[in-house]
């Protein structure tokens, strides 16, 4: 089977497209002929030795899939060969076939086509585990979402608003922010051109928010967090600006904030229950109309490096997909 390749850690220009052994399912797993692979920052990531996850080399990145089973193994009986299915892995989805563990494998709503089905775990996946089980989000709350327009950021906005908050939109274009507004953001701050803490606090009449949801790190993160009300919950999703900031201590303690982290893809192996319960209730909010994934770019397998490479470029809103 053909499958993309990374070799030696570096940017995505590394990267090869080759043939390498066809998969067999072992107990508990379920191969897939790889549809379509959905592109996450920590792909960016794991291609440079950055993320926690680090495979032995050589190895696939890529990790939402939709495609077709083409095998199960023992002990697998909630799909069946042939059935369109989708799923996560933390590794090897930019490939012809992927071996998925079963907990990790759903059924593909016949009305999710599989382009938008690899675009759809991850994302949501995280912001609804961040905002529901981490942050405690309840209807009335403020939440700010800083990198609002990416992938995990834009489902935080759609979700925040479902859940009934009052949500606040960070980004560093205003072409990314009227996407915000169609996702339905009540108000965008452009954190290019205006200061974040006293925007924050001049849009919440002083108060301060109450859930911060940030997947960016860097310069913004302090400034968010003492943007806060009292009591506020401040979620640790990752460090897209690719720097992890140094928290001053003493600002929780004043303001009685929680820094809670966020890790979706070690909560769906450690707690696959209460994961598959979150899906089961995403897939429904889907099938109402409630969630639609933005889908910026389809690229094909062999052109996954310049996919990646438009991705770390800050470029891309919503989600990129590569066809396989």
């Amino acid at each position: 089977m053909k499958a993309i390749r990374c070799k030696s850690y570096g940017p995505p220009s590394n990267l090869v497209l080759e043939e390498v052994d066809a998969l067999k399912a072992g107990p508990g797993q379920v191969l897939v002929a790889v549809k379509a692979c959905g592109l996450n920052f920590p792909d960016t990531l794991i291609i440079r030795g950055l993320y926690q996850i680090k495979p032995d080399l050589p190895f696939s990145p890529g990790s939402d899939i939709a495609g077709v089973v083409k095998e199960i193994g023992e002990g697998v009986n909630h799909v069946k060969v042939g059935q369109e299915v989708f799923g996560f892995v933390p590794y090897g989805g930019l490939a012809e076939e992927v071996l998925v563990p079963k907990n990790a494998c759903f059924p593909k709503p016949p009305q999710m086509d599989f382009e938008t089905a690899a675009s759809f775990l991850m994302a949501y996946g995280t912001s609804f585990h961040a905002l529901k089980d981490r942050g405690g989000l309840k209807r009335g709350e403020t939440l700010l979402v800083l990198g609002a327009s990416g992938g995990v950021g834009l489902a935080a906005v759609e979700l925040g608003k479902l859940m009934g908050a009052k949500v606040i939109a960070a980004a560093s274009s205003n072409e990314k922010l009227e996407l915000c507004k169609k996702y339905g953001a009540d108000s965008t701050l452009n954190y290019s051109t205006m200061d974040l803490k006293s925007t924050v606090k001049e849009l919440t009449e002083g108060k301060g928010v109450d859930v911060v949801y940030d997947p960016v790190g860097g310069s913004f993160s302090e400034a968010a967090l003492r943007a806060t009300a009292w009591n506020g919950r401040y979620l640790v999703v990752g460090f897209a600006a690719g720097e992890i900031p140094r928290i001053p201590l003493n600002l929780p303690l004043l303001k009685g904030v929680s820094l809670v982290g966020v890790f979706w893809g070690n909560f769906a192996i450690k707690e696959p229950q209460r994961n598959t319960a979150n899906s089961i209730q995403l897939m429904q909010w889907y099938a109402e109309g409630k969630l639609t994934p933005h889908i910026h770019n389809v690229y094909d397998l062999k052109d996954t490096p310049k996919a990646l490479e438009e991705m770390m470029a800050r470029k891309v809103m919503g989600k990129l997909v590569v066809t396989v």
